[in-house]
């Protein structure tokens, strides 16, 4: 298949979805983690149970929703439930898998959606805030993100600390007090897909997407990367994976429209 076959965000859709496992659990908002959740659903994690924040519980999506509010995520579900009980079942260590966004990242996974500047009272600019993050970040086994890759967001020290990765490095978590064996897990970009080294927490190049350069990369990430010793090639989504992206999961293209 060739490149013009697939755009980026399609490429990061279906590359997010093939790390979802089935018979697991996964919290999302709406947007590419929601998309990606539905591909999976659709492809290899038939039985995965989709969680929505306002409390839509393992609902089999129909089409895409607009907010994690909408009907849709509770269609056909187990149960129409709260944020609370969402929450207290990532409390309870039950939520594999959760996908957050931010302004920015560093390399040990710690997220920002609070401010960009250093004074909190004066920022350049006031995002959002943290909503769920933090306790999806703190309580979800596997933290996943996917976001364009860019020096901006990539960045060697977060302006505020909103949402827990692996602070300063292994065992700073279980230091403040969050669960061991949670943390971040995959950063899925438009460039390539990386995880974390074990040894120092830090982020690592697994996979680098077709027609990107190492250098490319690096000029667009503001710390040193780790790279794999096994990097390979992103494989690129199958024709099945596109027909179910582009007729099933989000057949308006509200998110594989983007580039």
């Amino acid at each position: 298949m060739k490149s013009a076959d697939y755009n980026q965000m399609e490429l990061m859709i279906t590359l997010a979805s093939r790390f979802l496992e089935d018979k697991s659990t996964v919290v999302v908002g709406t947007g590419a983690p929601c998309a990606a959740a539905m591909l999976s659903q659709r492809t290899v994690a038939p039985d995965l149970i989709i969680m929505f924040e306002a409390g839509g519980l393992g609902p089999q999506l129909p089409t895409m929703p607009i907010s994690v509010g909408d009907s849709r995520t509770f269609y056909k579900g187990i149960m129409s439930t709260s944020m609370a009980e969402i929450m207290e079942l990532c409390q309870a260590g039950m939520v594999d898998f959760t996908f957050l966004g931010g302004a920015q990242i560093d390399k040990y996974g710690n997220l920002n959606s609070t401010i960009i500047g250093d004074d909190y009272y004066k920022p350049k600019v006031r995002l959002p805030g943290s909503g769920g993050a933090n306790e999806l970040a703190s309580l979800c086994w596997n933290t996943m993100v996917i976001t364009p890759h860019v020096k901006q967001r990539f960045v060697e020290k977060v302006d505020f600390l909103t949402t827990p990765g692996y602070l300063n490095g292994p065992g700073t978590r279980e230091d403040v007090g969050l669960p061991e064996g949670t943390g971040p897990y995959k950063v899925i970009t438009d460039l390539c897909v990386m995880g974390y080294d074990d040894k120092t927490g830090r982020m690592k190049v697994e996979s680098i997407h077709p027609g990107v350069t190492k250098e490319k990369i690096e000029e667009n990430t503001g710390f040193k990367l780790l790279w794999s010793d096994n990097l390979e090639e992103s494989p690129i989504p199958s024709k099945e994976e596109l027909d179910l992206l582009r007729e099933k999961v989000d057949p308006y293209r509200y998110i594989i429209g983007r580039e």
